[in-house]
């Protein structure tokens, strides 16, 4: 009996890198209307119907590119005080939306499909409510996950894709003071 496993690192690995790659390259340079699958695969050095056939539409593309970019890039800080650890992660994923780069993944992300926005916002969500978990397990009250994110990501993302304000650390931790005078 054989068992047959994917290669870290095989053909597979190589091509799905290199057109991640090829997607944010593009975006960086070029309109989100003028990144389409077969331009990817250009870019990327690999037939467009090797693009076609794993991924489909440039739509689930892009989510993929975004869960990949935005899985694990914000780390969830454990202070011990449940305010310390919001600002700190919130301070974060404020770093993260002030790229330029990052905002035209979410813009071209949301804008392919409208489903685009789960991609982008699924881990930070799993971060904040990791957050919110581990105060409870502390025996510690936090405030229920979906205010907490209408209270700290709605006005971040909204700042970052909707208007060219800064978002200052101290702005950042004032959505946080917000959100604890609620609890």
């Amino acid at each position: 009996m054989s068992v047959t496993t994917t290669r870290p690192g095989g053909r597979s690995a190589r091509v799905r890198a290199a057109v991640h790659r090829a997607v944010e390259e593009l975006l960086a340079e070029t309109p989100a209307e003028d990144v389409t699958l077969p331009v990817i695969a250009s870019r990327a050095g690999v037939h467009p119907t090797t693009v076609y056939r794993r991924w489909g539409t440039l739509a689930d593309l892009l989510s993929e590119v975004a869960i990949s970019r935005f899985s694990g890039d914000i780390v969830v800080p454990e202070t011990g005080n449940l305010r310390d650890d919001l600002e700190h992660w919130a301070v974060g994923v404020s770093t993260d939306l002030s790229d330029p780069d990052v905002i035209a993944l979410i813009r071209a992300t949301i804008g392919a499909a409208p489903e685009g926005g789960c991609a982008c916002l699924g881990d930070r969500h799993a971060q904040l409510e990791a957050i919110l978990d581990r105060e409870r397990d502390r025996n510690g009250t936090a405030p229920d996950p979906h205010i907490a994110a209408d209270l700290i990501l709605g006005p971040l993302y909204y700042r970052a894709l909707f208007t060219r304000e800064p978002m200052e650390p101290e702005w950042v931790r004032g959505l946080v003071r917000n959100l604890m005078r609620l609890t």
